[in-house]
């Protein structure tokens, strides 16, 4: 699974399928727990990510550590990653284009680590795995597409703009923690949204 991971790492490194390629300084791979339960999907790298190559290490990256600290957990032990492996110019929403092109790395690492979970953080990462709009309002749930499990919850950025969310984005944690507890204990997970192909 890892030398897996680190093929897919290679090719992101060396990606030049769109645009960003020529604007980035390094592409930015998943990075993490190659035997997590859980996958976190963002939207893109920034500008640290950017700099160092490697993802959520700025202040939303600070924001989610924070976060799965007061879960009691330890950002070893999960895989993180985005929908985008490049930077986009002043940190603009990718494009469709620029999401589709990296759908199939992505498609990889899910595939590769076949989490329990995955937790979606942010509107961009929603429209892109579950077709959704406004997270805020489905913060929390969970969702079943194609047998995988999703958790959606706000990006940690968001908590950087508005500091009354990093008490929400810690709920969520702790809830997401929970039920991937229950996963493994064999319980029921009840299942907010049943997503149809």
């Amino acid at each position: 699974m890892e030398k897996k991971l680190q093929g897919i790492k290679k090719k992101v490194i060396e990606c030049t399928k769109c645009e960003l390629s020529a604007t980035r300084n390094n592409a930015v791979p998943g990075k993490g727990n190659y035997k997590s339960d859980v996958i976190f999907v963002g939207e893109a790298p920034g500008k640290n990510e950017d700099m160092k190559g490697e993802p959520f290490i700025g202040v939303a990256g600070n924001k989610l550590s924070t976060a799965l600290e007061s879960a009691g957990i330890s950002r070893n032990e999960v895989y993180i990653t985005n929908i985008v492996k490049c930077r986009p110019p002043k940190n603009r929403v990718p494009t469709a284009i620029e999401r589709n092109t990296c759908q199939d790395y992505l498609k990889k690492e899910i595939e590769i680590i076949n989490p329990k979970i995955i937790c979606v953080l942010g509107n961009t990462a929603f429209n892109s795995l579950l077709d959704g709009k406004e997270i805020i309002k489905f913060r929390g749930k969970v969702v079943r597409k194609n047998n995988q499990l999703y958790f959606l919850t706000i990006h940690p950025a968001a908590t950087i703009y508005n500091q009354k969310l990093i008490s929400v984005l810690k709920k969520d944690i702790k809830k997401l923690f929970k039920l991937i507890q229950k996963i493994k204990e064999g319980k029921k997970v009840k299942i907010d949204i049943e997503h149809m192909p």
